[in-house]
């Protein structure tokens, strides 16, 4: 294990120490204006939600870290205090990138990365037709968190208009994560996106206990088989099989083969509950997998 002090690194090393872990991090595709109304367009991945009632946005645009200068975004939303931020999908990450580059304020990012700005319904600064998100977004406060180079300025945003296009959702009318395709910052040069295959769901009792991993029986917790996250999802019911449950289920052909085979090993009969638990646990039988673990010989 490292150990690290921030106060003895530089500015530079602490970045990327947690660029590199704090992540994946969303992105704030950001279109803001000057009083002169000249736009700027760039990605912030210091950024995330932070309250729903009001729905507040929060980006940081940081100071550079190699000459303590501030960026053009923050300057814009100082002099007019209002932003669009928008979520780009994979389709738009290269020009997304090329957006971030630091041109010379002035120059028009939109037309730098070939994407199209559209007027927005309530604020000054334009949407990108080509996202798929654009939230109009009122500048609430602007918070400095230093002044030396790589302090961020948490910049706060009430959202009070959203545009979403029709071909994020599904059929039932919810946003779809795979359809949406968003993108995400790492460290370094690195960026992550969503595809099927890297989702998962993991169930969440929102008004219910979980008996949590310290209630399960010590020779289930000390598996070798049982995963972290297998015990996990044991802990996330709210009780135990009953008495009669388990009785019934020991007459299954299956448990009843088991007893036969390993009459005389427990090693091996612990060894195939648990194995045959943890496939069950994969498929989301909980309550089966917790009649087989509790099963005796």
């Amino acid at each position: 294990m490292k150990t690290f002090y921030p106060k003895d690194l530089s500015p530079v090393e602490v970045q990327t120490l947690l660029q590199g872990v704090v992540a994946p991090r969303p992105i704030a595709f950001a279109s803001t204006v000057d009083k002169a109304g000249n736009v700027n367009l760039s990605p912030f991945s210091f950024f995330n939600m932070f309250s729903s009632n009001p729905p507040i946005l929060i980006f940081s645009p940081s100071r550079r870290v190699r000459d303590n200068t501030t960026k053009h975004t923050l300057d814009n939303v100082l002099e007019v205090p209002e932003v669009v931020i928008h979520i780009v999908g994979f389709d738009r990450v290269e020009q997304l990138s090329l957006a971030s580059t630091e041109y010379p304020k002035g120059v028009n990012e939109f037309e730098k990365a070939g994407l199209t700005p559209v007027a927005s319904t309530l604020v000054a600064p334009p949407r990108v037709k080509e996202a798929a998100v654009a939230m109009e977004c009122k500048v609430i406060e602007v918070k400095p968190l230093g002044t030396g180079g790589g302090a961020g300025n948490l910049v706060i945003c009430e959202v009070i208009a959203m545009h979403f296009d029709d071909s994020i959702f599904d059929e039932k009318g919810t946003i779809d994560p795979v359809r949406l395709n968003p993108v995400a910052r790492l460290g370094g040069s690195w960026y992550s996106r969503i595809t099927s295959d890297s989702l998962f769901q993991i169930p969440k009792p929102l008004t219910t206990l979980g008996i949590g991993v310290d209630q399960i029986p010590m020779e289930i917790r000390s598996s070798p088989v049982l995963t972290g996250n297998n015990l996990g999802r044991l802990g996330n019911v709210e009780h135990f099989p009953t008495v009669a449950d388990l009785e019934e289920f020991s007459k299954s052909e299956e448990v009843q083969d088991m007893r036969k085979r390993f009459k005389n090993d427990p090693e091996s009969w612990m060894d195939h509950l648990h194995r045959w638990a943890k496939e069950e646990l994969e498929a989301g039988e909980v309550n089966k997998a917790w009649k087989i673990l509790l099963q005796r010989q």
